[in-house]
């Protein structure tokens, strides 16, 4: 037992919604492991910036979705480098005394850091002597981008031994390494009863597949395989996250080959979880944690417009394992969709996702290391 609570900070940034829900599950699954365990979540730049930050996340998010391309050169371009030689400037020499401010006043056992900026900027302090907390970085995606790597992280908590191999390919030292998987929410962890979640929705028991675009919603209503997915519609339940994207929706909501029984379109929603015990398929985005999630519960994927880099990655990660396909062609789509309408088929599907989820991942695992460390 702890002799008084222990204090874990959690640092992340709003690029993407997965950093951030990485660290909110962290911070959930400590404190439900271990209730001498308290947790603070802060998405940094918003922070100690709440009129800058979201600017720059919004323009982040424009280019994402008008310029994908562009995203994955610039991924590219840098992916050797870290965030090192950027901390020298004015927007992070900003941080340095407010960063230094929060983390005096609350005295935190342990820094989490799961988005490289936080990461680079404790780190900072951590050479110039003003801070000596431990920092523990969890890399949320299936690949090492070099903006991650920085000599003050004490550990590296990492989704495969290949993102372990290729930190290590960079100089990090094994001793500072652990494989523990990306943390998801305690309510992943297990399968909940799946007639409650269709009661809870009003939704149908019948043959459903889940479409997600990510926390950002992007996704693209004018799709041709959009469309060609709602041909389905009278025998399969199509259930629609745009998540914040409220143009999608309105779009699609006003889209008569969506305006059906059997279909149902989402914005930003907290019941993911529910939604995936219903589900028999998952279409996504192969964003690290979302992929994670429906490893988690057992769900097979198709991935579909992966934005270049580590989504790339990550779709590798989970098509090599055998958790899904890339969903390529309408021939894809079609051969999944008649799969899940044979009821046997779609369970025993079910089952084998879960069984490859035991060998390859513990949801539990990367509570369980930083535990193991503060105890």
């Amino acid at each position: 037992m702890f002799m008084r609570k222990k204090r874990v900070l959690l640092l992340s940034e709003g690029f993407g919604s997965g950093h951030t829900q990485a660290a909110y599950a962290l911070a959930a699954s400590l404190r439900q492991l271990h209730p001498g365990v308290t947790t603070r979540v802060f998405e940094l730049g918003n922070f100690l910036n709440p009129r800058i930050g979201p600017l720059i996340v919004s323009a982040y998010r424009k280019t994402v979705s008008k310029q994908p391309k562009m995203v994955g050169l610039m991924y590219r371009s840098n992916y050797e480098k870290s965030l090192n030689r950027f901390t020298q400037l004015a927007l992070h020499r900003m941080f340095y005394t407010h960063t230094s401010q929060v983390i005096d006043q609350l005295r935190p056992d342990l820094i989490i850091c799961t988005h490289p900026v936080p990461n680079a900027v404790v780190g900072r302090l951590k050479r110039l002597g003003m801070e000596n907390t431990p920092l523990y970085t969890v890399i949320t995606d299936y690949d090492a981008h070099g903006a991650w790597i920085n000599q003050e992280v004490d550990k590296y908590l990492v989704s495969t031994p290949i993102v372990q191999k290729k930190l290590q390919e960079r100089g990090v030292p094994a001793s500072r390494i652990e494989v523990t998987g990306i943390p998801v929410h305690p309510e992943f962890w297990s399968t909940g009863n799946k007639q409650e979640a269709l009661k809870h929705f009003g939704l149908k028991d019948m043959p459903t597949v889940l479409v997600m675009g990510g926390g950002w919603g992007l996704m693209d209503e004018d799709d041709e395989m959009l469309e060609y997915m709602s041909k389905w519609r009278d025998g399969i339940q199509f259930i629609y996250c745009v998540g914040s994207n409220e143009k999608a929706r309105e779009s699609m909501l006003a889209n008569p080959a969506y305006q059906h029984e059997n279909v149902r379109i989402i914005g930003f929603t907290r019941e993911i979880s529910k939604l995936m015990d219903i589900a028999d398929i998952l279409i996504t985005k192969p964003g690290g944690m979302t992929c994670t999630e429906g490893m988690t519960k057992g769900i097979p994927m198709l991935f579909y417009h992966p934005i270049p880099g580590q989504e790339e990655e990550n779709c590798q990660f989970f098509v090599r394992h055998g958790f899904g396909e890339v969903l390529d062609s309408k021939a894809t789509a079609s051969k999944w969709f008649a799969r899940i309408m044979n009821p046997e088929e779609a369970e025993q599907f079910r089952r084998r996702m879960l069984a490859k989820r035991n060998q390859y991942y513990d949801p539990l695992g990367c509570t369980k290391a930083v535990l193991q460390f503060m105890q």
